[in-house]
């Protein structure tokens, strides 16, 4: 599960994954930029720069880190109470995924992304797609 660092480093309690996003951010932005399936001119030098900026504000390094720990914590406890009480998303779900990235992969034994999330929602299609992490960047309007 090393594929996606960010989910277990910025879950962890703080001041750790803050301070390695305010420390480093060029190396965070450079790694997502080059490790996660994209091509590196996905963003421009303008956006890369503000994606620096941004992780080296520390109210901002936290944000995200909230996000993530909320993701395994509390977030993790509502979906249980949610499967508990058998409550379903009752709207239509579109899913889409990187064909390049892990997701392709993981979950194949549990028939894949679209088996998943069938078992909480009523109305679900999508699939993978030929691009990598930032693929929205990349498709068409």
């Amino acid at each position: 599960m090393l594929a996606y660092w960010p989910w277990s480093l910025l879950a962890q309690p703080e001041p750790l994954p803050e301070r390695i996003l305010t420390a480093i951010p060029e190396a965070i932005v450079d790694n997502a930029l080059s490790a996660w399936g994209s091509p590196s001119t996905v963003f421009s030098q303008e956006v890369r720069d503000a994606y620096i900026q941004a992780l080296r504000d520390p109210h901002h390094a936290h944000a995200i880190c909230e996000e993530y720990r909320a993701a395994a914590t509390i977030d993790r406890e509502h979906d249980m109470a949610d499967r508990a009480n058998r409550h379903r998303i009752i709207c239509p779900i579109l899913a889409i995924w990187s064909a390049l990235g892990p997701l392709a992969t993981w979950y194949v034994n549990e028939g894949g992304p679209i088996a998943l999330l069938r078992v909480l929602c009523d109305d679900v299609q999508g699939s993978a797609i030929e691009a990598g992490h930032f693929f929205l960047k990349r498709l068409p309007n």
